[in-house]
C-alpha cells in the first residue's frame, strides 16, 4: 500500500539531489528508483508471499513472521527515541512544520472520505479511508527512504510524522474523521 508513496518520495529526493544545471537522465532516475534496494525489498516480499501462499511460506514462519512482533517493538521504540530527541530540530524549519503536521492531515481525510462517499462505502469504511489518507507511514516508508536516500536528514519526517501528525490522528483526528464519515453517510 504504501510502495507508490515510497517510490515518488525517492524520485523526488534523487532530483532534488542532482546537481543544479544537470539535466535529469530519466532513465538513469527510474533505474536507481524502481530496482534500489528498499524498492526491490518490498516489491520482493510481496511477490513471494503471493507466490508462495500461506502454505508455501508456513516453514520459515518461526524465522520470519512469529518473531516480526517483538522486532517491530524494537523498532518502534527506535523510532520513537529518534523522534523525540530530534523534536528540538523542527523548530529549524519554523511554523511550516506545524501548518503541515496539524493542517495536512485533515486535508487529506477529507479527500479521502469523498473518495469513500463515492465508492459507497459504509459509515465504518468511509471513517477508516479518511483515516488512512489523513495517516503517515511510520514502519516502512522511513526505513525505505533510509536506505535508499541516506545523506538525508531523517529528523525531520520522522519528528513530524511521530511526533506531530500521529498523536493528532490519535486524539482529535480520528474522532474528527468519524464525525465527518457520519456527515457523509447516506
Amino acid at each position: 500500500m504504501e510502495a507508490p508513496g515510497i517510490v515518488a518520495g525517492i524520485l523526488l529526493a534523487r532530483r532534488a539531489l542532482r546537481g543544479e544545471g544537470q539535466r535529469t537522465d530519466w532513465g538513469g532516475l527510474a533505474h536507481d528508483v524502481l530496482f534500489g534496494k528498499s524498492v526491490l525489498l518490498l516489491a520482493g516480499g510481496l511477490v513471494i508471499g503471493a507466490v508462495a501462499g500461506e502454505a508455501g511460506t508456513a516453514p520459515i514462519k518461526a524465522v520470519f513472521v512469529d518473531p516480526f512482533r517483538g522486532v517491530l517493538a524494537l523498532f518502534l521504540l527506535e523510532l520513537g527515541l529518534v523522534a523525540g530527541g530530534r523534536l528540538g530540530e523542527l523548530r529549524r524549519f519554523g511554523p511550516a512544520v506545524l501548518v503541515v503536521g496539524f493542517g495536512v492531515p485533515p486535508l487529506l481525510a477529507l479527500a479521502g472520505a469523498l473518495v469513500g462517499r463515492a465508492l459507497g462505502l459504509t459509515t465504518g469504511g468511509i471513517a477508516l479511508l479518511a483515516t488512512l489518507a489523513a495517516s503517515a507511514s511510520y514502519i516502512a516508508a522511513p526505513t525505505a527512504m533510509r536506505i535508499a536516500v541516506p545523506q538525508a536528514n531523517a529528523a525531520l519526517s520522522i519528528a513530524l510524522s511521530l511526533g506531530i501528525t500521529f498523536p493528532f490522528n490519535i486524539i482529535v483526528g480520528i474522532p474528527l474523521y468519524l464525525r465527518l464519515a457520519q456527515e457523509l453517510s447516506p
